[in-house]
């Protein structure tokens, strides 16, 4: 009985060793890792565990994909209406020049009407590829996809959205070299839109232009716009050719240094529109006002 006395209470009974615990689960671990690696008998278990922590995974990802998700729309609206602002300003910018560029067509059509003047030759052609520029680095020469076999000539005009591009010069079956109006060796009659001025412009070769038989005294500012005035047979006038970006006058010379800059990209890569040839414009008839006075023969002209 004495010794029963001194025997400690059961909740103070000390159980298993720590280190014999570690080493009981680390077995146990290990054997739970080779009995699935084996046999796989956890994947029910595993797959029962992803079921049930899944949506609780989705509930936590929650919060943080609303905040992306909101912040991705707000910067997508912002960008939406920042384009949106854009396209009307352009919209409002350019519609007057359409409601004039239609009541000009308009009128235009009507003054043809009332003093029986053949309509303009429409504008008509193919659309074709720049290629590459030629190899010659003292020129302003590309070379276009179209040829023979789409009907190109030489002497066809090139043009793009913008303006004059150049002049098609050689051609070859399955391609085209065209000279653009920048190079050295060409030249195209002008006329100054603002003023009604003609004269012609020249290339530099070094991609600028120069307008040139100007009098230094003459109506032309910087900013002026030249357009062909279809005086040589080539181009449909209209057509823009280049800016006026420097004036320099000297009472020492007759005429004005004008450099200008063409309007088209000449010097880009891209899709041009090689105009079909202008049509032969036939000889005026014998008793055109042209001609009144000289309505005998040459040698009768001489005995009156």
């Amino acid at each position: 009985m004495a010794g029963s006395d001194h025997a400690p209470p059961p909740f103070f009974k000390r159980g298993p060793a720590p280190l014999a615990l570690l080493t009981f689960y680390i077995a146990l671990s290990l054997a739970l890792f080779f009995v699935d690696l084996r046999l796989r008998s956890l994947d029910l278990l595993r797959q029962t565990v992803a079921l049930v922590t899944d949506p609780i995974q989705r509930i936590a990802q929650m919060p943080g994909g609303l905040v992306d998700n909101a912040g991705t729309y707000l910067r997508g609206l912002d960008k939406l209406l920042e384009e949106n602002r854009s396209l009307k300003q352009a919209q409002l910018q350019t519609a007057p020049n359409l409601l004039r560029l239609e009541q000009l067509e308009s009128e235009n059509d009507r003054l043809r009407k009332l003093l029986a003047v053949k309509e303009r030759e429409k504008a008509h052609g193919e659309v074709a590829r720049i290629m590459y520029t030629a190899r010659d680095p003292f020129t302003r020469r590309i070379i276009i996809d179209k040829g023979q076999q789409a009907g190109i000539i030489a002497g066809q005009p090139a043009i793009d959205e913008a303006g004059v591009v150049g002049q098609v010069t050689r051609v070859f079956p399955f391609s085209a070299e065209i000279t653009l109006i920048t190079d050295k060796d060409q030249v195209v009659p002008v006329q100054v839109v603002r003023s009604g001025q003609r004269s012609v412009v020249f290339g530099l070769g070094s991609g600028e232009l120069e307008l040139r038989y100007i009098p230094a005294n003459a109506d032309i500012r910087e900013g002026d716009l030249l357009v062909t005035s279809g005086l040589d047979g080539i181009y449909l006038a209209g057509f823009p050719v280049a800016k006026v970006v420097s004036i320099e006058r000297d009472n020492s010379y007759a005429f004005a240094r004008i450099r200008c800059a063409p309007v088209a990209a000449v010097e880009n890569f891209g899709e041009v529109l090689v105009l079909a040839p202008r049509a032969s414009q036939p000889p005026p008839p014998p008793d055109s006002p042209g001609r009144a006075g000289n309505s005998g023969t040459p040698g009768q002209a001489e005995k009156k």
